[in-house]
């Protein structure tokens, strides 16, 4: 699984193989969701309140990065880490 950060318990990853509207993946314990990168909106699944205010500040300030890892995720070429939130 390519991992792309991880915070506060929330592990952010993004699949090579996926189609459709970019996106990632946010796990926290038994949760997980997909986010859209464009607008950071829950495509699928779902993260506690918190956690998902977390997933989307840090959305926000790496939208360009994850832009970025989606075409590289793509293109089947390695991705880079994105630094957590601070």
């Amino acid at each position: 699984m390519p991992r792309l950060a991880e915070f506060y318990g929330i592990v952010i990853y993004m699949y090579h193989r996926e189609h459709g509207v970019p996106h990632f993946h946010a796990v926290y314990a038994e949760h997980e969701a997909v986010i859209a990168v464009r607008d950071l909106r829950v495509l699928e699944g779902r993260l506690p309140r918190r956690a998902l205010a977390l997933v989307r500040a840090w959305g926000k300030l790496h939208e360009e990065q994850l832009a970025r890892a989606w075409e590289l995720a793509r293109s089947g070429r390695p991705l880079r880490p994105i630094p957590p939130l601070p």
